[in-house]
């Protein structure tokens, strides 16, 4: 893989021209299989972009999630694009605590929170919002840092509605360019 000019995403579903999927399992559409927490593999100032949707809140926050987006930092360009999607803690709880919302629609609420612990990967240990992943993202030096309705990049996590409510906080930053 040359190592010039990568649009990465991490955690990828779908194959797209440009983009190289990162991914913890293996599968058809994916490019390279590793960790988003061992970024070693590319080389400093290597990517234009990085899109990670549904992929932060499976880290931890005291270590992971920082370290995660300094290893972002480093290997974006001066002025390369992030672009993040979790699950958006706060409209989740107001989703889950909705009066008339009938108990089945409350457990996947319930999953959305906690992951869907299909395999081993797929379990959330941080819970984020607007101000907790801009802050995340502000002490790891992004700047001009905006939340954003839709990336309209992929069909995935980051465009997924739960009785007709986006349940992502999308946000990007940038590495500065200087």
């Amino acid at each position: 893989m040359a190592l010039e000019d990568i649009k990465l995403n991490v955690g990828g579903w779908q194959a797209a021209e440009g983009w190289t999927i990162l991914d913890v399992n293996p599968g058809p559409h994916v490019d390279r299989v590793g960790d988003v927490r061992d970024l070693s593999f590319l080389a400093s100032e290597s990517c234009s972009e990085v899109y990670a949707s549904h992929v932060l809140e499976h880290l931890g926050y005291q270590q992971e999630i920082p370290a995660v987006l300094l290893e972002f930092q480093r290997i974006l360009k001066p002025g390369g694009r992030l672009r993040i999607s979790v699950p958006d803690l706060e409209t989740l709880c107001e989703l889950f605590l909705e009066p008339g919302l009938k108990p089945r629609d409350k457990f996947e609420v319930m999953r959305m929170i906690y992951g869907g612990q299909m395999d081993a990967y797929d379990r959330h240990l941080t819970g984020m919002s607007f101000q907790i992943l801009g802050d995340f993202m502000h002490h790891a030096g992004f700047v001009r840092i905006t939340r954003e309705p839709s990336f309209n990049l992929f069909n995935d996590a980051s465009e997924f509605r739960f009785m007709n409510i986006p349940i992502s906080c999308n946000m990007q930053g940038f590495k500065p360019a200087s």
